[in-house]
């Protein structure tokens, strides 16, 4: 593999930049002093003012440039490209969500299939050293072989929303094999922690508990989460894109299909490879609270899985990724936050 990092401080593009990864991601790059140009659209799905209060923690690096772009307006995203012209782009930019994708089916293929496909032709004209973008665990859809390894087939996701992140992977495959351009995808585990997003499990029982309300469980609790910690993940975000994939590092041991050399295009899980039983994290944040939940025991949903559980063999060999932070510390962190930042 290069090292983008240690050719020169590079300029790079992190869409979806006022979200929950997006924001923490770009002070890291900020901090250890690269440029970094943020987009998004700053659309309502989740309450805009936390959008807004976390671009105003990166707009108070100088190193720090934000354009408010629809990633599925064409037209915008050329000239984007064309007037920053990026060392490397980090996607993060998509329509989040399982459970949204069964209520807006569009705003999937808009943003997460249209915008991503603008991304890679930014990328392909503009010559960009290195793509990393988000993809999810969710491509591993009802896959009952636990840990989910990457070398698991995932051709039958369970929901839109895993649907098109299976279809990035083979969008960026084809661009890799095609026009040569470095791509990683990053299949994403339940990431928690400060500033993350109200749709998510912490968030929305934190609050309900603080306000006295009860929280729904689906599944009647029997689930269990890879609940991994923001800094964690953006540690192995950053390590993964100072190193760009070269055409040879594809295996064709286990890919026979696709044969050795054929694209520098890289996959991985990222995540804590500890799974942890919901009924625990709820206790644990019970514990933090200081306050009991009142369980609203429901059935499994549509689109969601009882289990998830990572195998991140191949990201600890190649980028040494070792998530470190426990889940009990990471929801002490997030109460912690979301007290200060809601006054509670």
């Amino acid at each position: 593999m290069m090292s983008l990092e240690a050719e020169k401080k590079p300029r790079i593009l992190v869409t979806g930049a006022a979200g929950f990864i997006g924001m923490h991601l770009a002070i890291r790059l900020l901090e250890r002093g690269d440029k970094v140009a943020g987009l998004d659209n700053l659309n309502d799905y989740y309450d805009v003012s936390l959008k807004n209060a976390r671009l105003a923690r990166l707009q108070a690096y100088p190193g720090f440039e934000f354009y408010k772009i629809e990633l599925a307006d064409r037209v915008s995203v050329a000239k984007l490209f064309e007037n920053l012209r990026p060392d490397a782009v980090v996607n993060l930019a998509a329509q989040a969500g399982v459970r949204y994708s069964l209520e807006n089916p569009h705003a999937y293929v808009d943003s997460n299939l249209v915008g991503f496909v603008n991304v890679l032709e930014g990328c392909r004209h503009l010559k960009v050293k290195h793509l990393v973008f988000a993809s999810s665990s969710s491509v591993y859809g009802a896959n009952a072989k636990i840990p989910f390894s990457v070398d698991d087939k995932t051709d039958q996701p369970i929901s839109l929303y895993g649907a098109t992140k299976k279809a990035n992977e083979l969008m960026a495959y084809a661009y890799s094999h095609l026009y040569g351009l470095p791509t990683t995808g990053l299949r994403f585990f339940t990431v928690y922690g400060p500033w993350g997003r109200p749709d998510m499990a912490l968030f929305k029982f934190t609050k309900a508990i603080l306000e006295g309300q009860p929280i729904d469980v689906f599944n009647y609790g029997q689930m269990r989460r890879d609940f991994t910690y923001i800094d964690d993940i953006v540690e192995g975000v950053v390590r993964v894109l100072d190193n760009v994939p070269r055409p040879d590092s594809v295996s064709s041991e286990k890919e026979p299909d696709r044969g050795a050399g054929s694209a520098p295009f890289g996959v991985y899980n990222i995540g804590n490879s500890q799974p942890v039983d919901l009924l625990q994290f709820i206790e644990a944040l019970e514990t933090c609270l200081g306050r009991k939940a009142v369980k609203n025991l429901l059935p499994l949903q549509a689109g969601d899985v009882p289990a998830t559980f990572a195998d991140v063999d191949n990201l600890m060999r190649d980028v040494d990724f070792q998530p470190r932070t426990p889940v009990e510390i990471g929801i002490q962190r997030f109460v912690e936050w979301y007290r200060s930042y809601y006054r509670v």
